[in-house]
Parts: C-alpha cells; structure tokens; sequence
C-alpha cells in the first residue's frame, strides 16, 4: 500500500498515479420531506482511549519490505480486468463476513474498498507498483503472505478477485486490531461518526493503517496516530465523490 506524503484536502493522484473526477454536487437545497426522512445521526461511538488496551491479535503482518525500485515502473502484467469485473469483485468483498467468529459485525463498506481501490490502483488490475504493491488494493506480497497463513486462506495475489479478498481482509484485520486497542470493540466503519479532528474514529484509523501499517498508527500505551492525514482525506473525499462510484 503506496504512501502518499503530500499535504492536500482533495483527491490527489493514486499509486498508479490515476486521478479521480467527482461530481458536482447539486445546489439544490433538499426538501423538507427529504429532511423529515433523513436518518437519525448513529450513536455516538466511544472516543479513543488515550491509553489502549493491550491488543488482542498478538500475530501482526510482517514489515514492509520495499523491494529495489526497477528501473522501469510501474509494469502491467496479464490481462486488466473490466471496471464491471473489478465492480464485481469488490462487491463480493464487501459482502463477505471476515471474523465469523469473534466479531461477526465487522463488514467493509463497500464505498471505502471502491474509494481505497481508486487511490491504490485507480482500479487497474494488472499493475506491479514501484514499491512493490501489486494490483487492484495494491497488496504487499509479504502481508500476502501472512494474511494467508493468518486466516487459513489461498488467495493468489495476482487475480483480481482474490486481490480484492486480500485488501477487505486487511482492512477487517485492521478494523478488529485497532476497534480492540482503542474504541471498545465498536467496530462501525461510519463516516458520520468521525470529528474534524483525524484520531477521533475507528475510519480514519484504518486507512491511516493501510496506507502506512498497523505499527505507525496504533502503538500499545501511545494514544491513536494518524501519520498520513493527505492520505485519509483522499481517501474520505473518494468515499462520496471518486467517479468510481458509479461504475
């Protein structure tokens, strides 16, 4: 998962160095029956502990081992797959249940796996990153590896569809590590429950921690870090305006 260390409160470039066009949004105000209709805002999650609990996932993706730059990247390798495929794909993802077990309400949204795609990939299949990711979710080999291990799985990281896998079972894993250490186990991915300030959700936690690893964000006795805040806000924008949306 590229880094992206440019300070900016639009969408900005992916890895694959792809751009997203958003919508403009409709100047009309809503109607009033639209506003009597409109959800009531969800409960209030718990704000992140200043000092978080001891984690309990003790196993943890491995380092990031950047592999020499090539001398031309990035490269494309095999077929890309249709935005239709891609679509597919990353609905599936976002359908699946990833801790059947021990926290069998966490789901992906499927808005945050389509937005973090576009930023990794802008949904290019068939790419291989600079710094080693590859694909659709711009997965490391190496956290590859370990999320197959770590979950009884064989998910090849070169088709599309197991690509998507990887990335929703990261952001799972993430959500379970992070929701665990600092927000209760409250594991709602909501945008509405998200302050101005980057730290005050599980969201912005674990985008933070795709982009740059579980160990720069959450940290035992260290209060939530976001070190990549350019990072969340292209992402949170994509959220509701990436062009992606309505493929």
């Amino acid at each position: 998962m590229p880094f992206d260390d440019e300070v900016t409160d639009e969408p900005t470039e992916s890895a694959a160095r792809v751009t997203s066009t958003a919508p403009s949004p409709s100047s009309q105000p809503p109607s009033a029956a639209k506003v009597a209709t409109r959800p009531a805002r969800p409960a209030a999650a718990p704000r992140p502990r200043t000092v978080p609990r001891r984690p309990i996932e003790t196993s943890v993706p491995p380092p990031v081992r950047k592999p020499p730059r090539p001398e031309e990247c990035p490269t494309y390798r095999g077929t890309q797959a249709t935005r239709a495929e891609v679509k597919s794909a990353l609905t599936d993802a976002a359908n699946r249940v990833y801790w059947p077990v021990s926290a069998p309400d966490i789901k992906i949204p499927l808005d945050l796996l389509k937005a973090t795609a576009w930023q990794e990939s802008g949904w290019q299949s068939n790419i291989y990153a600079c710094d080693g990711g590859v694909g659709l979710m711009q997965v490391m080999p190496d956290t590859a590896t370990w999320m197959n291990q770590r979950f009884e799985k064989s998910y090849q990281i070169d088709d599309y569809r197991d690509n998507a896998y990887l990335g929703g079972t990261y952001l799972a894993w993430l959500t379970k590590y992070i929701g665990d250490m600092y927000f209760e186990s409250d594991f709602r991915l909501d945008p509405a429950l998200c302050t101005s300030e980057l730290n005050s959700c599980l969201l912005n936690a674990v985008i933070a921690a795709y982009n740059y690893g579980h160990g720069a964000v959450a940290q035992e006795g260290k209060p939530l870090v976001i070190p990549n805040p350019s990072y969340v806000r292209n992402v949170r924008a994509l959220m509701t305006q990436c062009v992606c949306l309505s493929y």
